[in-house]
């Protein structure tokens, strides 16, 4: 089993629940930090070393060896794959990530105290590792090296890196992370945090949108429009609306407003160059009641006169993401915690999973909370024999003692009756994992 602090190419995980565990291990304590990146990770993996820690039967390890070795065709251009796992490839992210496993293990003896460790988060092949001492930074940063070289690995020094969230070091202070920067400011006693002793800190851990991510993300606007100077103005509200959204709802989970109104400001800039460019001859009170239409406030709107308008940054809601919990897994078989945290993995799609979603997790009956170990079951709202049916708007999830309580049968059997799909006029018996029948 992977790691609690490996994120990256994992069902269920993602970079957000990565940048809220450097949150927690920051957030009260400023600390020196080794931002480290591996050259040509999925390259140069050394492919026997790998093999050898795969925790498989032999013909599965032997059908990855093979193909690990059966090179790569590239515009009938034939490449040797001696080493690495070829990008690309659906299961080369996995193999990366039982690669790097273990890395985690070779940290544990580095540390002062029980409760003193460093903490390392790893994102695929970006890892930061956190401590409160330099000395034990250092010390990381050896044994890391030491540990990749075993794997065929070596660190990128352009891209490796020591500094400190707080306190220059170096010359630099706070670091980049998945398109994020990660620094702590100095603050007065009215906007401090505290401590778990109540203590206050002194300062506050602010994560944003890094200069680079935002400068690329207003390169990329640019380049839609400058190739749409004469395309219709709805067209280019689709595109444009697309990229938007998605860059917005990758930063929503921090502190992004400030960049969202700067990128609205610059945006606004490009969409009256385009506008301009397109009419020559007319005046700019003409162009702005064109193509502009009065929004709430002081805001224009970019918009068509069917008022098909262009969604703009700061209109995205800030929303705190909640870190995934410990080495939870989509396939650990907890229905209850992933239903309410996914909704399209593969696994939360039966009528179960559906149920727990659509009722937030709540007992339709009672409305408490269903919490791991209860029995679960499934009723219809309007019974079968009243003339209801299999969909799911008349089915919901209580409890046992609550389904028992609704049909005012106390010895009610384990079982749920529901229709088969092959002979719709018989029923079968289905089981779940939690002892209760269920779709």
């Amino acid at each position: 089993m992977l790691r609690v602090n490996s994120y990256g190419f994992r069902p269920g995980r993602s970079c957000h629940d990565a940048i809220a565990a450097i949150f927690l291990d920051i957030g009260k304590k400023a600390k020196y930090v080794f931002d480290a990146d591996i050259r040509g990770c999925f390259d140069n993996i050394d492919q026997t070393a790998l093999v050898k820690k795969l925790q498989t039967y032999p013909r599965l390890k032997q059908a990855i060896q093979t193909w690990l070795k059966s090179g790569v065709m590239t515009e009938g251009e034939f490449t040797p794959t001696d080493s690495g796992t070829p990008q690309g490839g659906v299961i080369s992210p996995l193999l990366m990530n039982i690669a790097l496993h273990g890395l985690e293990e070779a940290l544990k003896g580095v540390k002062r105290t029980t409760r003193d460790k460093p903490q390392l988060v790893r994102y695929a092949d970006d890892l930061v590792v956190f401590h409160s001492t330099l000395e034990t930074i250092h010390e990381v940063k050896i044994r890391v090296t030491e540990w990749l070289k075993d794997m065929g690995l070596e660190l990128k020094p352009s891209k490796t890196r020591i500094t400190h969230t707080l306190a220059p070091y170096e010359g630099t202070v706070g670091f980049e992370f998945l398109g994020f920067s990660i620094r702590q400011y100095p603050v007065g006693k009215n906007h401090t945090g505290t401590n778990s002793q109540g203590v206050p800190l002194g300062f506050k851990t602010i994560i944003k949108p890094s200069k680079e991510a935002a400068k690329r993300h207003i390169v990329q606007m640019k380049q839609h429009i400058d190739k749409r100077r004469s395309a219709p103005q709805g067209q280019l509200i689709k595109e444009l609306a697309a990229i938007i959204r998605g860059w917005s709802n990758y930063y929503r989970t921090v502190c992004s407003k400030a960049e969202y109104s700067r990128c609205d400001y610059i945006l606004q800039q490009q969409l009256w160059s385009w506008a301009t460019r397109r009419h020559p001859n007319k005046n700019r009170q003409w162009i702005r009641h064109r193509y502009w239409k009065q929004g709430e406030g002081q805001h224009s709107i970019f918009a068509t006169p069917e008022n098909y308008y262009l969604q703009r940054h700061d209109a995205t809601v800030i929303r705190r993401h909640v870190k995934v919990k410990g080495g939870a897994s989509p396939y650990d078989g907890n229905l209850l915690y992933w239903s309410q945290r996914l909704k399209n993995h593969p696994t939360m799609r039966g009528t179960l999973a559906l149920l727990l979603h659509k009722q937030q997790g709540k007992c339709r009956w009672c409305d408490l909370m269903f919490r791991e170990g209860d029995q679960i079951e499934i009723d219809h709202i309007t019974p079968t024999s009243e003339g209801g049916g299999e969909e799911l708007s008349n089915k919901f999830a209580l409890h046992r003692h609550c389904h028992d309580q609704r049909h005012g049968t106390l010895n009610k059997g384990h079982t749920i009756e529901e229709p088969s799909e092959e002979k719709s006029s018989r029923s079968v018996l289905q089981t779940s994992k939690w002892g209760d029948p269920c779709a």
